[in-house]
C-alpha cells in the first residue's frame, strides 16, 4: 500500500546482541526465534540522516512540501529525528506526533497520501491524517508482558505485571502509551474478548479495520472473517504483517486489531 500511494518509509532500526540495522533487513523468522530464545532485541529511531536523504529524495522529485508522520513520540524518538533532519530541508516539511502507532497510524498515512494525490494542500493533508488518527483505536493481545517489559514500552499496562501466566493481558494505546484494558483467563477466551471490544468499538458507523499479528495464520484468518461477518459497516478489513520493530516490543504471539473510522 505504501508503494501503490507513493508513501516513503524511513526504517526503525533493530539492535540484537551482534547487529545494527534497519528493521526491513531482519529476517522475520530469526528474529522470531531470537526473541523465544530470549536473546536481547531492542529497537532505536531512525538517524537523523535517513530522514535528510528520503526528504531530499522528495524534493528531488518535484514535492514543494512535506507531510512526515511518526509514531507517538511517548514510545520514540523518531519525530525528533525527522525534525533534526527538518531544518535542512529548503522545502516545509511538517512533523506530526500522531499519538499512536501500528495500523492507526497506517491508515491515517493512507488517508493523508490520497489527499495529496488528489492535490490537496499541506493543511488538508495533515486533516486528512488528524482525522484517522485521532479517532482511531488499538486493541493489542499479548501472551506475557515481558517484551513490553524488556523494550521499555510497557507504560501503564505495567499494572498487569505479575499475572498468573494463563491470565491474558488485553491491551490498547491511550494518551500516546501502552495502556491497561482488561485481563482474561486464557487464550481464545481473551481473543474472543479482543474481537468482542473492537466490534463494539465500530458500532454502526462506517469503519476500516486491520488485524496484525508477527507471522498470519489460521488464527488471524478467523479473526478477518468473524469481524466481516459482525461488523455492519465494515468498509474495509485488511491482514497485515507488524513491523519487526512492532513484533520485537510485543512478542510473537501477539495480535492487534485496529478500529479506525472510514475516510
Amino acid at each position: 500500500m505504501a508503494a501503490q500511494w507513493g508513501i516513503s518509509v524511513v526504517q526503525v532500526q533493530i539492535v540484537t546482541d551482534d547487529r545494527i540495522d534497519d528493521e526491513a533487513r531482519f529476517d522475520r523468522a530469526e528474529l522470531i526465534e531470537m526473541l523465544r530464545s530470549g536473546r536481547p532485541v531492542s529497537t532505536r529511531p531512525p538517524d537523523p540522516g535517513a530522514f535528510f536523504w528520503t526528504f531530499a529524495d522528495a524534493v528531488s522529485a518535484g514535492a514543494t512540501a512535506i507531510v512526515s508522520l511518526h509514531i507517538s513520540e511517548r514510545m520514540s524518538a523518531t519525530a525528533e529525528a525527522a525534525r533534526e533532519a527538518a531544518q535542512q530541508i529548503r522545502v516545509p516539511v511538517y512533523v506530526i506526533d500522531s499519538g499512536t502507532t501500528g495500523m492507526s497510524l497506517g491508515f491515517a498515512a493512507l488517508s493523508a497520501a490520497r489527499a495529496a494525490a488528489a492535490g490537496a494542500d499541506p493543511q488538508r493533508v495533515i486533516e486528512a491524517a488528524h482525522r484517522r488518527y485521532r479517532f482511531a483505536s488499538e486493541f493489542v493481545y499479548v501472551d506475557t508482558l515481558e517484551y513490553l517489559r524488556r523494550g521499555g514500552r510497557i507504560g501503564k499496562a505495567s499494572a498487569f505485571l505479575g499475572t498468573a501466566f494463563s491470565v491474558k493481558p488485553l491491551l490498547t494505546v491511550a494518551e500516546g502509551e501502552v495502556a491497561p484494558l482488561t485481563r482474561v483467563a486464557g487464550g481464545k477466551r481473551a481473543l474472543a474478548k479482543l474481537a468482542d471490544l473492537a466490534v463494539r468499538r465500530a458500532g454502526s458507523a462506517p469503519v476500516d479495520v486491520a488485524i496484525a499479528c508477527a507471522t498470519p495464520s489460521d488464527r488471524e484468518l478467523g479473526m478477518v472473517q468473524q469481524l466481516r461477518s459482525r461488523v455492519p459497516e465494515l468498509r474495509e478489513i485488511v491482514l497485515v504483517r507488524a513491523s519487526t520493530v512492532i513484533a520485537a516490543h510485543v512478542g510473537p504471539g501477539a495480535l492487534g486489531i485496529t478500529v479506525s473510522p472510514a475516510a
